[in-house]
């Protein structure tokens, strides 16, 4: 987990996002033992979405490293430092109970083993000084589309299910994403007040946010969570599946969510007239997408 000390620059003591700890808080509503295990229909686990969550519970479990990278990027500014922790706190929740799910659905998967294999492919540069997206209200936009883009991942999962257990994992960790929307979008409207970065930078990046989706950590993880020890890691084969399973099951509510909350954080109308057309298309997008991948994994 996150230790974020904070650093020693000229405006260490100001912090740039008000983060009240006691309205704002994002530590977790709910805790393992709020799950009903006991309800578990090991004959209901599709064993497709079962692959899918052993590698999300991967992802999730690393949100220690991503709040060491949040707090080096955000040096100097306490209140996202602890908005990081406690935004991390609620990840690493969501991927034990995602893992203990999957292990009472399959009793050979190791979460820690799988886990540690993960980290030690897939490593973020924790240490970095800048943010990748080439300011801090640009982190702030990326971070807002990952947290729409996750829960829609986990309603459209949740839904598709019918092992109660999961379904209800996933309705809990759907709301979890979006209460983490709405904390980071606060913040980057603070942070626009003072960077002021332009519309078209801000699209830029939601663009390239959206389509990192196709990177190496969602296929990486799937390769940990399924892979045999003997097997070399084929990125594109492990990446077509977790896209072709995930994509395949998005409803059209749950593209429409994704796109409007993706345009207010890109500093664009959700309610403009084009925007319904911007909806359709992203939905055709995933559909093909998602056949295209699934077409590919049978062949």
């Amino acid at each position: 987990m996150a230790s974020c000390e904070p650093c020693h620059i000229a405006n260490e003591s100001q912090s740039h996002f008000e983060y009240d700890p006691t309205a704002d808080s994002l530590m977790t509503h709910w805790t393992l033992d709020d799950i009903p295990w006991d309800r578990f229909e090991a004959e209901k686990v599709d064993p497709r979405i079962l692959r899918v969550a052993k590698a999300a519970s991967l992802v999730e479990l690393n949100g220690g490293d991503y709040a060491d990278y949040l707090c080096s990027v955000f040096c100097g500014d306490p209140g996202i430092q602890r908005l990081a922790r406690d935004w991390a706190q609620e990840e690493v929740q969501h991927g034990r109970a995602l893992g203990r799910w999957a292990c009472l659905a399959d009793p050979d998967f190791d979460l820690e083993s799988a886990f540690a294999r993960f980290t030690d492919g897939y490593r973020l540069d924790v240490e970095a000084s800048q943010s990748v997206r080439g300011s801090r209200a640009g982190e702030l936009v990326a971070r807002c589309i990952v947290e729409v883009g996750t829960s829609s991942f986990y309603a459209a999962l949740g839904e598709a299910s019918e092992e109660p257990v999961f379904v209800e994992v996933c309705r809990r960790i759907a709301a979890d994403e979006l209460r983490h929307y709405r904390m980071f979008y606060k913040a980057l409207k603070q942070y626009l007040e003072r960077e002021k970065i332009g519309r078209l930078r801000r699209i830029l990046v939601a663009l390239g946010r959206i389509f990192e989706s196709e990177d190496d950590e969602l296929a990486y993880a799937h390769f940990a969570a399924n892979a045999d020890a003997e097997e070399s890691y084929e990125r594109q084969r492990h990446a077509d599946f977790m896209l072709g399973v995930t994509y395949s099951h998005y409803q059209r509510k749950h593209v429409d969510r994704v796109v409007a909350m993706s345009l207010k954080a890109a500093g664009l109308d959700p309610q403009a007239a084009w925007a319904p057309w911007a909806s359709r298309l992203a939905y055709h997008l995933v559909r093909h997408r998602g056949a295209k991948t699934a077409q590919a994994l049978a062949t």
